[in-house]
């Protein structure tokens, strides 16, 4: 189940649950869509992956008991502002290859 992270890990931006500007890699690393597009060009610096949107938990209970009141978001903090040259040189490396071939 995905942890829900509260906030972006580069500008430490706020992302609540219901957050459409919240986006996530493979390994659930959390950024906000503006540092995805500006700063990191679409590559996680954490492990060189892409990014998507992260999903929205639904905050009523339509069925099943699959909601945030019974599946709340974290509230664990991950902030490292990302080293520019050292995410630069990731880029670099990666010769323009999209996310799926990685």
């Amino acid at each position: 189940m995905l942890e829900l992270r509260p906030s972006c890990e580069h500008c430490d931006k706020l992302l609540p649950p219901n957050s459409s500007e919240a986006r996530i890699c493979s390994y659930e690393c959390t950024f906000c869509a503006d540092c995805v597009a500006q700063v990191l060009l679409n590559v996680c610096p954490n492990c060189g992956g892409g990014f998507v949107a992260r999903p929205i938990r639904p905050s009523h209970n339509w069925k099943g008991d699959n909601f945030l009141g019974k599946d709340g978001a974290g509230t664990r903090r991950v902030f490292k502002p990302v080293d520019a040259s050292a995410h630069a040189a990731l880029v670099a490396s990666l010769n323009g290859l999209e996310p799926q071939d990685r």
